[in-house]
């Protein structure tokens, strides 16, 4: 059993390349530290996909969550670099990560970043009765 963090992600092939479809994650634990106290920072992550050749591993992406609890970051900082780090490891064709950092200072904080292929562009939406 793995008890270390990793800053590896392990992909998988997608097994449905040829259909756009978005994959939802939610990692309610993700810890890093402030980068001007060393306080600890908490946030829900929130990834959301549409993979092309591969999709990330689960728990990989744990233990690379995990990485990140004893590093100093400012918020924009630490959500951009997993937003890169994840796309680099999948190369999807759209990928948004939403970080929502619980307060600090009386500040709630929200970090949205987004990644999507050169010329991808996602189906029109579907309005049903």
């Amino acid at each position: 059993m793995t008890t270390q963090p990793s800053r590896t992600l392990e992909t998988f092939p997608n097994p449905k390349p040829d259909a756009d479809y978005t994959v939802r994650m939610t990692i309610p634990e993700f810890t890093c530290l402030c980068p001007k106290t060393g306080q600890p920072d908490f946030a829900t992550l929130e990834l959301e996909f549409v993979p092309d050749r591969a999709c990330v591993e689960l728990k990989s992406l744990k233990l690379y969550a995990w990485s990140f609890r004893e590093r100093g970051a400012f918020h924009e900082a630490i959500t951009n670099e997993i937003a890169d780090d994840l796309a680099t490891a999948m190369n999807p064709r759209f990928l948004r990560l939403t970080a929502k950092f619980n307060v600090r200072g009386g500040i709630y904080t929200t970090v949205v970043a987004t990644r999507r292929q050169p010329g991808w562009t996602p189906a029109p939406p579907v309005t049903l009765p």
